[in-house]
């Protein structure tokens, strides 16, 4: 919401209050100012024009030669470029020396050999918005009021000196969404009321009755719709005070029937909506929900088809608005339309809320309706715009307003005690303090034996329980005031528990090795949602997701990764390892309004080169054993390795069938490991990736037992063996074998050697381990190590049909 300085001026006395200290007593009572600015500052030299003469330049076929009155004694010759440059016009000037927007200065100079001194500037040279700028001046230059003073300061008469401040209006406070609840709000921290001065209705005596009628079929789509009928109007832009006032607001002036329903929006905070009467192709109007697939065109120029759900303004046969949303442009205001049908309602948030999601068509209207209305104010809103609908267009109000709905505005009574506001706020307030904010709030209060009885008027409906009243009273008295303790009584050092304990260490080891931490959304698509599980499972969705792509819980956090791993690949990162620590959400069954089961879990991802090329050596690609490695030195960090398997599987339809492996913690299923499947690579745009996903929560539950040794006094032995085995033999299957016979001297099995190729036969490969034994109670013997040696070498041989080499 922005708010304009002088206009809230118009209201109270804030003659001694300057805007930073309004806005920052507004952020201390619990309206935050994002900020303030004013538009003319950093601008200088910027005055009044008159031009006096405007002939072709000699040497172009677009620019102009003006001669200026810029209040001097000789006129100033400046060149403009702007195609509605004309003589008798009062512009806005740029002298030589001046500062316009972008910091751009201005000098003196020549112009296709004309001299110019000085610029005629565009509403967008001087810091405005294209989005706010008058159609009619939006491809040239603004022309200013006749009665500018040329040699003056252009600012006052675009309101440029004034101060706007920009509030973040929260949903509960959706009563500050317009300079009148802004003035009562200001009104109570400075103790004031304000006066506001509206214009007065003067109806003729013609009966709006006869000219439409009005029916809601409805009451819950449209609480309260009325029409009223202004005759004779005349169509031509808005004066400049209004203009200026719109634009400040951030909204386009566009003619001064449009301009006063947005100005009476940003007054009252009530949207209105004009139609061209004599367009409406009826004298009737009828508020109903959309037929099924009925097609309807908005002021956009959209073609739109409705549903049921939409709720839509009618001449009785077809659609000529969407409630609450936006007008149809068979209907819309145009420089031809003599009778305004002036609409004011109060449409169901819901409704509007779906209609502007579903077409996309978010507006200061919608978002009013949507967070909520005074519904007092609305007939007098009405009024007010009618009036000045009349007096700016020069139009005739008939009388009486066509009601097809209605709202008795009721204003709320809620009691509290003394007691228990001092008891909340931790202060010593007295009836007279509370009586006082309340009173400063416009709330009427009585009290008897420190019982409040406090009526609340309708233009605060955010107010309805104690709690809300104890708000007021500490916003209005000031947070600021409030009394500060300290917490008393035992302190208890606080701890990390088992699982975060957990959680911090994988951190630690996998950012020490290299990977990055990344953050995905907990939503996702349904089909992202059901890829890379662990189990079945049912997806969780959101009734109103924002898009389609957050709709559904994530099940896994592979997904998230990959699309990370997109987004960099796209952006030429060559070097990607991710990790995700994040919870993941699973449903047994499709039960309504059943929580899903949460786990946490940890996600890798690595793509790209493990290794970029340098003077050293060669780029090296990442692989599988680089993923693996890493969770090697992980399970190791954990003292977990010894617990570890790993087992070849095609179950993950989503992973390379060739080169995906299970993981098992003991007897539990806790993750898996490979690479993505080139097919579901392809579907996420990205070159060959591997990727890991473990069930960290089934990893804090295990439980392992540790046995402390001390180092031993005598020498270990190592023994080294190579073999020949099918390439169907896993290297898990062998380590086993030797780790089960090897005997209780064997302290580490690695391999160190993996070779398939010339002088091995077809289908087979060679590995070599090396075996390490040592006795913390005696230096080993040749005999004990060849013993063990061979009972590895008979069973290697028997089991898995190995070849000694």
């Amino acid at each position: 919401m922005l708010v304009s300085y002088k206009w809230l001026n118009e209201y109270l006395d804030l003659s001694s209050v300057s805007p930073k200290e309004l806005g920052d007593m507004m952020s201390i009572t619990g309206i935050e100012v994002e900020g303030i600015e004013t538009p003319a500052e950093n601008l200088k030299k910027i005055i009044v024009g008159e031009v006096i003469e405007c002939v072709d330049h000699p040497d172009s076929d677009h620019l102009h030669i003006c001669q200026v009155n810029i209040g001097e004694e000789e006129l100033s010759q400046i060149v403009c470029g702007a195609p509605n440059v004309k003589a008798g016009i009062k512009v806005i000037v740029a002298l030589p020396g001046a500062r316009i927007v972008g910091n751009t200065k201005i000098k003196k100079g020549k112009i296709r050999g004309e001299v110019s001194n000085g610029m005629i500037c565009s509403l967008a040279e001087i810091g405005y918005s294209d989005s706010v700028i008058p159609k009619e001046y939006s491809e040239g230059i603004q022309y200013l009021p006749a009665d500018a003073v040329p040699g003056e300061e252009v600012f006052s008469y675009l309101d440029m000196d004034d101060a706007i401040i920009e509030l973040s209006i929260t949903p509960n406070r959706a009563d500050a969404l317009s300079m009148r609840g802004v003035a009562y709000e200001v009104g109570a921290i400075y103790r004031q009321e304000p006066k506001f001065h509206d214009e007065a209705l003067v109806e003729v005596p013609r009966l709006a009755k006869d000219k439409i009628q009005v029916t809601v079929e409805d009451n819950q789509d449209a609480p309260a719709y009325q029409i009223r009928i202004i005759e004779n109007v005349k169509i031509a832009p808005s004066p400049q005070w209004l203009q200026n006032r719109l634009m400040n607001a951030g909204i386009r002036p566009i003619n001064n029937v449009v301009d006063v329903t947005n100005y009476v929006l940003i007054l009252f905070g009530q949207p209105l909506h004009a139609f061209d009467y004599d367009r409406l192709g009826s004298q009737e109007i009828v508020v109903r929900r959309a037929k099924a697939a009925e097609e309807f065109v908005t002021l956009d120029g959209e073609k739109r088809q409705l549903t049921p759900e939409n709720t839509v303004i009618t001449n009785g046969q077809v659609p000529v608005a969407l409630a609450g949303v936006m007008g149809g442009l068979d209907s819309e205001v145009t420089e031809e339309t003599t009778t305004i049908a002036l609409e004011a309602a109060l449409f169901d948030a819901l409704s509007v809320r779906r209609t502007s999601k579903q077409f996309n068509l978010r507006s200061e209207s919608s978002a009013r309706f949507e967070k909520g209305i005074n519904q007092a104010t609305i007939a007098q809103a009405c009024d007010v715009a009618a009036a000045m609908i009349a007096s700016l267009a020069g139009g005739e109000v008939l009388t009486g307003a066509v009601v097809g709905s209605e709202v008795t505005a009721q204003a709320v009574t809620v009691t509290i005690t003394l007691e228990r506001i001092n008891g909340y706020l931790g202060t010593t307030l007295t009836e007279e303090i509370v009586s006082e904010i309340f009173e400063a709030l416009g709330f009427t209060a009585t009290v008897s034996e420190g019982t409040y009885s406090v009526t609340v008027p309708p233009r605060r409906w955010d107010i309805q329980i104690e709690a809300d009243l104890i708000e007021e009273v500490a916003r209005i008295y000031g947070y600021n005031n409030l009394p500060s303790t300290l917490p008393s009584g035992e302190t208890i050092a606080g701890s990390l528990t088992k699982n975060q304990r957990m959680t911090r260490k994988i951190r630690s080891v996998l950012e020490g090795i290299g990977l990055s931490e990344a953050i995905s959304y907990a939503l996702t698509t349904e089909q992202k949602s059901s890829e890379f599980l662990f189990t079945p499972s049912h997806p969780t969705r959101l009734d109103w997701p924002m898009t389609e792509e957050r709709s559904v819980l994530r099940m896994n956090l592979i997904s998230g990764l990959l699309d990370d791993v997109a987004y960099n690949v796209a952006r030429k990162n060559q070097q990607l390892a991710f990790y995700e620590i994040g919870n993941v959400f699973h449903q047994a069954s499709e039960v309504k309004n059943e929580l899903p089961v949460e786990e946490n879990h940890l996600a890798l991802a690595l793509s790209g080169e493990w290794v970029q090329k340098d003077w050293q050596g060669k780029a090296e690609k990442v692989n599988y054993f680089h993923l693996k490695g890493a969770l090697d030195h992980l399970f190791e960090s954990l003292s977990l390795v010894d617990h570890i398997t790993y087992q070849a599987s095609t179950d993950i339809k989503e992973m390379h069938p060739g080169r995906t492996a299970t993981i098992y913690l003991g007897e539990q299923y806790i993750g898996f490991i490979g690479q993505v499947h080139p097919t579901t690579a392809k579907a996420y745009d990205i070159p060959e990736t591997y990727v890991a996903e473990i069930n960290v929560e089934a990893i804090i539950a295990y439980e392992k037992t540790f046995v402390y040794q001390p180092v031993s006094k005598f020498p270990s032995v190592s023994r080294d063996i190579a073999l020949l085995v099918e390439e169907t033999v896993t290297n898990q299957a062998i380590v086993q074998v030797i780790q089960a016979v090897a005997g209780k001297y064997l302290t580490d099995v690695t391999i160190f050697d993996v070779y398939q190729g010339e002088n091995i036969e077809k289908g087979h490969k060679s590995l070599a381990y090396s075996l390490t034994f040592a006795n913390p109670e005696a230096t080993l013997t040749d005999e004990e190590i060849n013993l063990a040696m061979d009972k590895v070498t008979k069973r290697l041989t028997d089991e898995l049909s190995a070849v000694i080499r």
